[in-house]
């Protein structure tokens, strides 16, 4: 379902929503004129087939290539330029808990609607796909992803070994911090039958060269993002833990929460 950003001909009508923050929400249905600060959710809006309604974006909303030249650059996740969101009028802004800052999600919300996710594992993400494609008038398209989702880690799951090996992973260094218990990535690292070191703790903390030693994962994952690990950093971590089987991982496959999905399941089985 595609429509010309400026088409005024499509009929409004109010649609009270509640979004995965339990916040109630009335938004133009269907919406118009979308402004989106989550990169995973902008490539989703894209793969909806919702790209010409969106006219606002993050700079790191990277996928498609496309979005950042459609759509206007709003700033970041953590900083919006509130005076170019003005500019677009939205009808409807769609944010994250995790990714964006409250007191900016606030001062949008006392001006637009602004539907808000919040996604620790599989099955909330594969809720806020069919949940926003509700919202913005892509109901089937986004029904239809979320069970070709469900479907291939349904799958996987029959793929994986009984006995989960061990497994870190990194997300950024100098500090070194891991995804721990509580986050998405620590999911995706359950169901690809891969156990946690760091179960213990949560989020994402700080961890120690020696903590990790003591650690002893099998694997040690370095993700592409945010952190950009490359392969000049294997040998680093090599030497902390030489039993373990360091690389570098697509950290968008183990982290986006929305149509990527469609191709986590198969990675995590060609990866593990």
């Amino acid at each position: 379902m595609e429509s010309d950003k400026s088409d005024k001909s499509v009929v409004q009508t109010p649609l009270s929503v509640t979004d995965q923050m339990g916040r109630r929400v009335t938004v133009p249905f269907p919406p118009r004129r979308i402004v989106s600060l989550v990169p995973s959710q902008t490539e989703l809006l894209f793969d909806l087939g919702l790209g010409n309604r969106v006219v606002g974006v993050t700079k790191f909303c990277i996928h498609p290539q496309e979005a950042r030249t459609k759509a206007e650059v709003i700033g970041g996740t953590k900083n919006f330029n509130f005076d170019k969101i003005a500019e677009l009028q939205p009808d409807l802004v769609i944010g994250n808990k995790e990714e964006n800052y409250q007191a900016g999600i606030e001062e949008l919300a006392a001006k637009y609607p602004v539907w808000m996710s919040d996604i620790s594992n599989l099955d909330e993400a594969l809720q806020m796909i069919k949940r926003l494609g509700f919202i913005v008038g892509a109901k089937a398209a986004a029904d239809a992803m979320a069970e070709k989702i469900e479907l291939s880690f349904s799958e996987l799951a029959s793929s994986v070994p009984a006995n989960p090996g061990t497994a870190a992973y990194f997300i950024w260094r100098k500090p070194y911090m891991v995804a721990a218990p509580g986050t998405f990535i620590d999911d995706m690292l359950q169901r690809a039958g891969l156990r946690n070191v760091f179960a213990d703790l949560s989020r994402y903390p700080e961890i120690s060269a020696g903590q990790l030693a003591a650690a002893a994962p099998e694997r040690i994952l370095l993700s592409s993002e945010p952190y950009p690990f490359a392969e000049k950093h294997l040998a680093e971590f090599q030497q902390i833990c030489p039993a373990a089987r360091v690389k570098i991982v697509d950290g968008e496959l183990f982290s986006w929460y929305g149509s990527r999905l469609q191709h986590s399941a198969r990675y995590f089985q060609q990866l593990l």
